[in-house]
């Protein structure tokens, strides 16, 4: 019951945190330590796959569309464009991760690192809200420039949505745009992500005695909760809100270093 518990909690914050530009990593970090729970990294990644399912449910006709364009190898409609766009920002994605993510993992566990990247994510929020929509075209250069944003944001306290939409509207591309490729080139890291990690730790879910039931519950939440946190985001980017979250990102971050001072 305890593990079922923790499953559902993780769940929830994986699901909300995941989508809206608030970091699902860094919130799961910093519920993990405050409330003492030892949790496998691995789990926190099959979370996403409930997250996972959200996105391909959301964006199902882009989904198919860039399969069947990918299926008759037709790269010149505007979904097979799509197709190199996506492969060139995963490459960045996926060397950083592979190069960086177990000294991420082993910085980034404490509150204070977490607060600093928090505070960095609300600036790059805050930033996006100059910015000026000038394109709906998203070139080889911007693609490379999100998979960056994209890689850099396995910083926990960094929100993946909340860096590459950020970088993806100072790059001047329209809202929409900057929405939907933002989350077409999260699948590939997710499930590239996920490959990776069931890989190297697949044995430590067992050690820690979570079974199929706590992951059964973990992703099902996080699939709900997810769903309504990616349409809170969608209205939030077309009402130009976006950057408000900024404000969430600046409290966070502060409230946690002037806690990490008061317990010195």
């Amino acid at each position: 019951m305890e593990h079922l518990l923790e499953a559902v909690l993780l769940g929830i914050i994986q699901g909300i945190a995941e989508w809206l530009p608030i970091s699902s990593t860094g919130h799961l970090r910093l519920a993990e330590h405050f409330l003492g729970l030892t949790v496998p990294i691995l789990f926190d990644i099959i979370l996403h796959i409930g997250t996972l399912i959200v996105i391909l449910f959301f964006f199902r006709k882009d989904v198919k569309n860039i399969l069947t364009a990918l299926a008759h190898l037709d790269f010149k409609s505007e979904n097979g464009r799509l197709i190199p766009l996506i492969i060139v920002g995963s490459i960045p994605t996926a060397l950083i991760g592979l190069a960086f993510s177990d000294q991420i993992e082993s910085t980034f566990r404490s509150p204070v690192p977490i607060a600093i990247a928090l505070v960095i994510c609300g600036t790059l929020l805050f930033m996006s809200r100059f910015a000026r929509e000038k394109t709906d075209s998203i070139t080889y250069i911007k693609a490379l420039i999100l998979g960056i944003a994209q890689g850099l944001a396995i910083i926990p306290g960094l929100s993946r949505s909340g860096t590459t939409i950020g970088v993806a509207l100072m790059l001047g591309l329209e809202r929409e745009k900057a929405f939907r490729f933002s989350f077409l080139l999260s699948i590939p890291a997710i499930v590239g992500a996920l490959g990776l990690m069931t890989y190297k730790e697949h044995e430590t879910l067992i050690q820690a005695g979570i079974g199929g039931s706590e992951i059964l519950i973990g992703v099902t939440f996080a699939m709900i909760a997810g769903y309504f946190a990616l349409r809170l985001l969608q209205k939030a980017i077309e009402s130009k809100k976006f950057y408000l979250f900024a404000l969430y990102c600046w409290l966070l971050g502060t409230a946690l270093v002037v806690l990490s001072l008061f317990r010195v």
